[in-house]
Order: C-alpha cells, then sequence, then structure tokens
C-alpha cells in the first residue's frame, strides 16, 4: 500500500505540469500548446505502437476509429485549448481547482453505469464542492493587484475552466462505457492507439494555424522560446502522458479501490504547489478556503461512491487507468 501511495503520488505530481507549463509559455496560444504537446505525444505513441502495429490493425474497425477521434478532440485536443485558455487568463490556482472536482462530476455523470450511490448521500459532499468553486470564483473576480486582469478575461477565464472540466468529464465516462462494451483491446493497445490519434490531431490543428494565422493570438517569439516550447511539450508528451499513465496504472494494482479514486487528487495539490513555487506567493485566504472545501468534498464524494459499491471499481477510476 505505500507503493501504491507514493506511485500515485508520483503520477499527481507528474499531471500537475500540465498545468505549469501554459504558465511558463504565455506568450503561445492555446491553439499552439495543444497542438505542440499532442504532436509530440504523438510521437510518442506512435513509436510505442511500431512492436505491435499489425496486430492493432487487424483488431481496429471503422468504429474504433470514430470513437478514437471523438475522444480525442473532446478529451484531447479541446479540453487542452480550454485549460491553457484557462491558465493565461485566471492562473493556476482556479483552474487546476475547478478542473479538480473531477472525480465528484464523472462520478455524478455515470451514475446510471454502475449503480453509484444515492444522490442524498452525496448532498453534503456536493455542498463542499459548491462551496469550494464559490470561494474560488469570488477570489477571481476580486482581482490581484499586482496582475491586473480585466472583468471579461475574469469570466472568460473560468468558463473555459468549466468548459476544461465538462470536456474531460465526458471523456471519462464515454471512454469507459466504450472499453465496456468493445474487449478486443486491453488498455495499454486502446492507449497507444489514442495517442497516434490524438498526435494526427494536432499536427492538423498545427496546420491550421499555419494556413489561418490570424485566429491565433501570439506574440513574436525567440528560438530560444521555441526550444523551451518543444522541451516542455516533450517532458509533457513522455512523463505526463506516458510515464504518469504508467505509475497511475501501478498504483491502481496495489490500492484499495477507494483509496486509490482519492489519489487523483494529488493532480490538483501538485498544480497549486507549482503555480505557488512559481508566483513566489502564499495562498490567499479565499484560496485557502476554496481548496481545504474542494479537497473535502471530493475526498468525501469518493468514499460515499466507493463504499457503496466495494467489489467493483467505480466508473471515475477505470476512465482514468488507461490515459489522462
Amino acid at each position: 500500500m505505500q507503493r501504491g501511495v507514493a506511485y500515485g503520488m508520483m503520477a499527481g505530481a507528474l499531471w500537475g505540469m500540465v498545468f505549469l507549463v501554459p504558465r511558463l509559455l504565455p506568450d503561445f496560444s492555446p491553439f499552439l500548446l495543444s497542438a505542440g504537446r499532442y504532436m509530440m505525444y504523438g510521437i510518442v505513441s506512435l513509436a510505442a505502437a511500431l512492436p505491435m502495429a499489425r496486430r492493432l490493425a487487424a483488431k481496429l474497425t471503422r468504429e474504433d476509429l470514430g470513437a478514437l477521434v471523438k475522444l480525442a478532440i473532446v478529451g484531447n485536443v479541446g479540453y487542452y485549448i480550454l485549460l491553457t485558455t484557462a491558465v493565461h487568463l485566471v492562473g493556476i490556482a482556479p483552474a487546476s481547482l475547478i478542473v479538480g472536482v473531477l472525480p465528484v462530476t464523472v462520478t455524478l455523470v455515470g451514475r446510471r453505469d454502475h449503480g453509484a450511490v444515492p444522490l442524498s448521500k452525496l448532498a453534503w459532499p456536493l455542498a463542499l464542492v459548491v462551496g469550494g468553486i464559490a470561494c474560488i470564483n469570488v477570489d477571481v473576480f476580486a482581482g490581484d493587484p499586482a496582475h491586473p486582469v480585466s472583468m471579461l478575461n475574469r469570466l472568460l477565464g473560468v468558463l473555459c475552466a468549466l468548459g476544461a472540466l465538462a470536456s474531460w468529464t465526458w471523456f471519462a465516462v464515454e471512454n469507459a462505457r466504450y472499453l465496456q462494451r468493445n474487449h478486443h483491446f486491453d488498455g495499454n493497445e486502446w492507449s497507444v492507439l489514442w495517442g497516434v490519434v490524438t498526435g494526427l490531431l494536432g499536427a492538423a490543428l498545427w496546420l491550421g494555424t499555419a494556413v489561418f494565422p490570424a485566429g491565433v493570438v501570439q506574440t513574436p517569439v525567440t528560438g530560444e522560446r521555441w526550444q523551451l516550447f518543444w522541451g516542455l511539450n516533450l517532458a509533457l508528451a513522455i512523463g505526463a502522458s506516458w510515464l504518469g499513465n504508467g505509475l497511475w496504472n501501478a498504483a491502481s494494482k496495489r490500492l484499495p479501490l477507494t483509496l486509490s479514486g482519492q489519489m487523483i487528487v494529488f493532480e490538483t495539490l501538485f498544480a497549486l504547489l507549482y503555480g505557488f513555487l512559481y508566483d513566489h506567493r502564499t495562498p490567499r485566504p479565499l484560496e485557502i478556503a476554496a481548496i481545504a472545501l474542494l479537497l473535502a468534498g471530493v475526498l468525501w464524494s469518493v468514499r460515499q461512491h466507493g463504499s457503496d459499491r466495494p467489489t467493483e471499481p467505480p466508473l471515475e477510476e477505470r476512465a482514468q487507468a488507461s490515459v489522462h
């Protein structure tokens, strides 16, 4: 169990980088950040797919391909564009805290799939989550005198963070449902195929930014910034996507179901830690309140949900097990 917790923490530490990279690259648009990240992820996935290419091609159907494209558009490219926009507009803390509600939203949306606990048992956890979101929104709209942001940008940032949460919630539920209906791919094979398709979509997005540059808000950058851009995206492809997924799978094999579900919270904690370290500041009072309320609500919800079905992995855990 100690190893499982350690693996879960390390996976969260790697996944937390996803929130930090847009903060490190504010001069690159969300479209370029998404395209660059997933092109690199596609290359890594293609390298992993080559040894089993014939086996994968023999099993791949048109329905599989359509599902992979939809999942990649919503769960990867669309999600990351919304997330990076939110980080650019309102910062890491609000974006990570809002997206950190993922275990609760996946539980609610996927309730009918696995006989989740009654909503009456989730009333108090959800009340804590709502309170946490209210705190972070009050903090966002109160503004930071050191970093003035227009009211419209704050509103757009919060909406983009909510959109990212909705995108990944839909992806997690639909991905789990598809894998339940179709058993001809194991988790690793599906993850590799998903990465290759995502890489192709990233390349298409990159070409789109070249053809329609007017739609990409980007200031001129130097060659050194481009080197950092590709280096960080390679780090996300290998660290956050490939190694992070492997560590998460290792943690899931060693931990009780209710505990492994709670390990997802480490992603939010590390994202917050990176953000505060990068900004050289401590959390503000409303941020502390939001962190406490959201984490308490998410952990309470996962525990309530898991304790009701001890023999079957919750949908959010199955959805998180192979891709991120």
